[in-house]
């Protein structure tokens, strides 16, 4: 028996309170508060277009990732791997062949990708990170079944069954040739499960999710790996969007844990660490602005910071509310992006040395930002852009694509 999409019964809760606390308000707080609840109206309507607008997005895709295949780290054994054939393992980027001494350890081309690294179990990682949330916004907006049967496959597949599970760790992600055998920074391939762990989240908000507990079992354990390891506490001591990319990666695994201890070190993080070291006061992002890909790097660490800010709002913290004191915010951030969004030829700074055009995507900053703030002319900039890509950069570096499971 199917069950039908659910009403976001919060929304109209909101309002209700909104209005009933109005006129208990002094003159100024009131006013403050009609503001704040006008935001809200206009944040609550244009989640409702949203979710209307992605159901012939959601359904008319569904055939393609219900016959994705199901495949995992043990499918594509990694010859330079040390590891077992359960363990992750993937190759820097920006790491190439040292022409200068043939068969030394590898040299670093910032912004240039080497084809010839071994990225199989990436690929395999970023397969189920368009699979699953794409299944699990159309399960949500149809109530059909088959897509509920199909994304358990492939979570069983990566994290329950001792056949085909990835062991919960990276200690060989983001190897460089003739130097090490994995470093921290090789953590940010899982940012491609913070929307996986979304889609475990709303279906398990439905007590739909089989094999819940294994699950959950495998992301507390990669989680606790994460924060105790020595790849982890190196990637956690990092600056730029490392930092942001593992904080989020923290609390999306710690909302499907319900672990609120973990939630508040997050918030704490965003308030103490990650604005203060990333975003200036008008919102510019210096470490990403110093890259060789200066547009690309600002709009993802944007991203990020954007998705954990909603993500920590959501969970009961007033996220979108944190600033430093000279004034630096997550939505400053993405407002001072937002006009080479909207036009990229104004863009000040260098050129990307790849892929510069083809970005920008519809970036799920814009759409937090507006949401939080009642930006309507964001809002429609969001709605504008385009949704899907098939550019491997483009996709490795979109990791949150599926609106209905942030809103609905």
């Amino acid at each position: 028996m199917t069950s039908g999409p659910r009403t976001p019964a919060w929304l109209d809760r909101r309002s209700l309170v909104a209005a009933m606390l109005l006129a208990a308000l002094p003159t100024a707080r009131r006013a403050r508060a009609r503001s704040s609840a006008k935001n809200a109206a206009a944040s609550m309507s244009w989640q409702r277009a949203v979710v209307e607008a992605e159901r012939p997005r959601i359904v008319g895709g569904l055939a393609r990732w219900m016959s994705a295949p199901i495949e995992t780290v043990v499918d594509h054994r990694a010859e330079r791997s040390p590891g077992d054939a359960h363990a992750y393992y993937s190759e820097g980027d920006y790491w190439w062949p040292d022409q200068s001494n043939p068969g030394g350890p590898y040299i670093r081309r910032d912004g240039h990708s080497n084809p010839s690294r071994f990225e199989a179990h990436r690929l395999a990682l970023i397969g189920l990170s368009r699979t699953v949330p794409w299944l699990a916004s159309a399960r949500l907006l149809t109530g059909a079944d088959a897509p509920l049967v199909r994304l358990q496959q492939h979570l069983d597949a990566w994290f329950v069954e001792p056949a085909t599970r990835m062991a919960p760790h990276l200690e060989h992600a983001q190897a460089i040739i003739g130097r090490n055998a994995g470093r921290g920074i090789g953590i940010i391939d899982t940012l491609h499960l913070v929307e996986v762990a979304r889609a475990a989240y709303r279906i398990d908000e439905r007590d739909e999710l089989r094999n819940a507990s294994a699950i959950k079992a495998w992301f507390r354990a990669y989680l606790d790996w994460m924060l105790t390891s020595a790849n982890g506490l190196d990637e956690q001591d990092e600056l730029n969007n490392h930092a942001t990319c593992y904080v989020l990666q923290v609390a999306a695994f710690a909302e499907l844990l319900d672990d609120a201890e973990r939630l508040d070190w997050c918030m704490a993080r965003l308030r103490n660490i990650l604005l203060s070291t990333q975003v200036e006061a008008d919102g510019r992002q210096p470490l990403e602005l110093s890259r060789t890909k200066p547009y690309s790097y600002t709009l993802f660490n944007a991203e990020a910071m954007a998705t954990l800010t909603h993500l920590l709002h959501g969970q009961g913290r007033p996220a979108w509310d944190v600033a430093t004191a000279a004034g630096g915010s997550v939505a400053r951030a993405v407002r001072w992006l937002e006009p080479y969004i909207r036009d990229k030829s104004a863009w000040p700074f260098a050129a990307d040395v790849e892929h510069f055009d083809d970005w920008p995507m519809r970036q799920m900053s814009l759409l937090f930002t507006a949401l939080a703030t009642g930006d309507q002319a964001m809002f429609k900039l969001w709605q504008g852009l385009p949704s899907d890509s098939e550019v491997p950069e483009v996709v490795r570096n979109t990791p949150i694509r599926q609106p209905v499971l942030w809103l609905v």
